[in-house]
């Protein structure tokens, strides 16, 4: 798939037209106190996994509505004194996994936290072990859409306070610096990387892969890929609604996050993506705040990115910051 987007040195200073509603910062500081009222209740449970040089616990932690969410810390088998904290998210479909699928932080001398996206876990890798409890108004399948009539409502608004909390809960561990905190991820992860570095003040770092939920109003537009086809699919069913739809989606576009980062972070892009389009994901670069930032670019890649290639990046950025 040849170049589809805008030119590299047009994605460099292309800015959205997504615009932040008034009351964005208002929405999610009550959305995260409700969320607090509930007792964390993070809870550890060692798990034997054959493995010999990490150690796991099975997590349980209260996020969104007090519901249950799961997750693995995965540990040095030595650890003994606090280690830096890398938080990470996974790609839509996709679940925790299984415990042997994600050794690479552990192995780097690093506390590994990994969240389970509600509802998810059914579409590829090791499976999910958290369900959403909630339900809402008609949808498109897929998630993209689910609760698509308020913000309120909306489905990220409940991942987006699970992510928080998972960084809290994750914090909470004693083997665990709070202070050298990292949070990661890729496609949806990469999304909720972007909303946790912009709804927590104090991480250390923030690396998003190829990330989605950016830019909606373009990339809706712009790409016929699932899963932001999701919304276009929804919409020619439910004729009429774009601004209601646009509306909400507006509490949940990364762009707006990334005006509020406070931490230094390492993006990357793809320039053959078509499901998460470049320009979408220069829109979330170049808002974020903090000036400590860099974008690796793929010139040749879709939506795999850097891969195992930019897993090496990212090590290596993180020496430096985490």
């Amino acid at each position: 798939m040849p170049w589809f987007d805008l030119p590299l040195d047009e994605l460099r200073a292309y800015r959205s037209e997504s615009a932040a509603p008034e009351d964005f910062d208002a929405f999610w500081s009550k959305t995260l106190q409700e969320a607090r009222e509930h007792d964390l209740d993070a809870r550890f449970e060692p798990v034997e996994t054959g493995l010999s040089t990490v150690t796991v616990s099975d997590v349980t932690f209260s996020g969104y509505g007090g519901h249950p969410v799961k997750g693995w810390l995965i540990l040095p088998a030595a650890a003994e004194e606090p280690l830096p904290l890398v938080v990470e998210f996974i790609g839509y479909g996709g679940g925790r996994g299984l415990p042997h699928e994600r050794l690479l932080w552990a192995s780097s001398g690093r506390a590994h936290f990994v969240m389970d996206t509600r509802g998810q876990g059914s579409a590829w890798g090791g499976g999910g072990a958290t369900a959403d409890p909630v339900g809402g108004a008609p949808s498109f399948p897929g998630f993209m859409t689910r609760g698509i009539d308020a913000p309120e409502n909306y489905y990220y608004r409940r991942v987006f306070t699970d992510a928080v909390r998972a960084v809290e809960a994750a914090r909470s561990h004693p083997l665990t610096d709070a202070s050298r905190t990292s949070v990661i991820g890729a496609s949806q992860g990469g999304g909720i990387t972007i909303a946790v570095g912009g709804l927590v003040p104090d991480l250390t770092a923030v690396a998003p892969d190829v990330p989605f939920l950016c830019d909606f109003p373009r990339a809706a537009t712009l790409t016929d890929r699932h899963p932001y086809r999701e919304i276009a699919l929804y919409l020619k069913t439910h004729r009429g609604r774009s601004a209601e739809v646009q509306r909400t989606l507006s509490y949940f576009d990364g762009v707006h996050f990334a005006a509020r980062g406070t931490a230094p972070a390492l993006f990357s892009a793809a320039l053959e993506d078509q499901t998460c389009p470049p320009s979408t994901v220069f829109a979330a670069f170049n808002a974020w705040a903090h000036d400590d930032k860099a974008m690796e670019v793929y010139d040749f890649n879709d939506h795999e990115g850097g891969g195992p290639f930019h897993d090496v990046a990212k090590l290596n950025w993180l020496r430096s910051h985490a």
